[in-house]
């Protein structure tokens, strides 16, 4: 089935009624343009442009040309928060050659690159945006080399398949207590480099939210509820005493994975992938007891099931449900697991397949009470300057808009790609479009 780009509240509507199901919109996105207390820090607006790798970084995991020019253009956006993209803690977890990685060598780089940062926004919008450094190890996607080097939390045949991975690329329990090192150590790194804060990342099955799921792993990080999040948990914590008092430490963190029970977190073990709320706000309730100022929800896998957490027009197949539906999961979901969480400001995801409606329906759940902060990403690529669109001209301009229509993706997913949008940034992403995926050289 082919869906179409939101434009207009008429065309929200009538994919609402095809679908079968009903979004909260605001009558305007005033509320998005409210400033955000988040502990000591206070964000201009609530307008979060969330982390989305771009693949780009030099050898050595510092930001190149094409990573400065990409955060260089969301620091001219406008938003009150930066979430700066997925940066390894050890080599072996880096997701590709090319991802950040961040040490004491190149921390003289992330300062650099940081400050730069700052000034831009400072400078063209007076916004000093609180920008968060995203801490990873990506465990079963790790590619340090370009070839798939992963090492997971268990071995999974629904992912796997026809090609079942060596019992020996389970990390044990020791390997796992040095991850938790390496991530407080990345914390600590992310503060000196001049970071507002860092996200302990526990999303889209990359090590830590493969954890969530490891019910059947023995020892100390598997089985109960307890032992599949205390990496998670116990990582958060001393990193929070380790940090200074205006620093953030948060997460970007599953609490749904769309895959069937014993494979998938948020799932009910009784109903093939029907969501179950529980241990995901159990979590939220722990890690917003220890003191978490801020956390960021989100669901599914890009690499397996992106109609889950990024709904799409065209992606790489014909997704089980319409894009309204996961739209409409992840919000609710997240209404449903930040009921504990009253001190912990929540953002939400799944906002770009809305289109030009997002920031309405945004506003609405905020209005709501459902999360306090409006988190945008393959829409940030397309259209790096709606934040100000939003907060200056009161919506977005149908022109401007992502297409969600998965070729950043697809650009990514090639060797050596670095993705962006080939529509709305083609002078720089059409030609790595045409020789990347549909292998022209012209």
């Amino acid at each position: 089935m082919t869906y179409s780009l939101i434009r207009n509240e008429e065309s929200l509507k009538a994919q609402m009624e095809d679908a079968g199901i009903e979004l909260p919109v605001s009558k305007d996105a005033a509320v998005l343009t409210k400033p955000l207390k988040i502990g000591t820090r206070t964000a201009a607006n609530r307008i979060a442009y969330q982390p989305m790798e771009g693949c780009d970084g030099t050898p050595d995991g510092v930001p190149d040309e094409l990573t400065v020019r990409r955060y260089v253009r969301f620091a001219h956006g406008g938003p009150g928060l930066i979430w700066f993209e997925a940066t390894a803690v050890m080599r072996e977890g880096r997701a590709n050659p090319r991802q950040m990685f961040l040490d004491e060598k190149n921390l003289d780089a992330f300062k650099k690159f940081v400050e730069g940062i700052r000034e831009e926004s400072v400078k063209t919008t007076g916004i000093d945006p609180i920008i968060i450094c995203q801490l990873t190890h990506s465990g079963r996607y790790s590619k340090p080399n370009g070839v798939p080097e992963p090492l997971v939390a268990y071995l999974n045949p629904l992912f796997e398949k026809d090609k079942p991975l060596d019992p020996d690329r389970v990390v044990s329990d020791d390997y796992l207590d040095r991850v938790g090192e390496a991530l407080i150590n990345g914390a600590r790194l992310a503060e000196k480099a001049g970071f507002d804060g860092a996200d302990i990342k526990s999303c889209h099955r990359y090590l830590l939210s493969e954890l969530l799921s490891a019910y059947e792993r023995p020892g100390k990080y598997g089985g109960s509820y307890e032992n599949r999040t205390r990496l998670l948990r116990e990582t958060f914590g001393s990193a929070m005493s380790g940090a200074g008092k205006d620093f953030i430490i948060t997460s970007r963190l599953n609490v749904y994975d769309g895959f069937p029970y014993p494979y998938g977190f948020g799932v009910d073990p009784g109903e093939d992938l029907k969501p179950n709320w529980t241990e995901g706000t159990r979590l939220i309730s722990d890690l917003s007891s220890m003191g978490a100022k801020l956390l960021d929800v989100t669901m599914g896998n890009p690499y397996v099931n992106p109609h889950v957490n990024r709904p799409y027009v065209r992606g790489p197949y014909e997704a089980p449900e319409h894009p309204l539906f996961g739209v409409h999961r992840m919000l609710t979901g997240t209404r449903e697991v930040r009921k504990n969480a009253p001190n912990t400001a929540i953002i939400c995801s799944g906002l770009s397949y809305l289109g030009a409606m997002g920031p309405r329906v945004a506003a609405a759940g905020i209005e709501a009470g459902w999360f306090e902060m409006a988190g945008f990403g393959r829409q940030t690529l397309a259209y790096p300057d709606l934040a100000l669109d939003i907060t200056k001209k009161g919506g977005l301009v149908p022109e401007k808009l992502c297409m969600a229509c998965s070729k950043c993706t697809e650009i990514m997913r090639q060797p050596g790609g670095t993705p962006g949008c080939v529509v709305r940034d083609s002078g720089v992403y059409a030609p790595l479009y045409r020789k990347l995926v549909l292998g022209q050289n012209k």
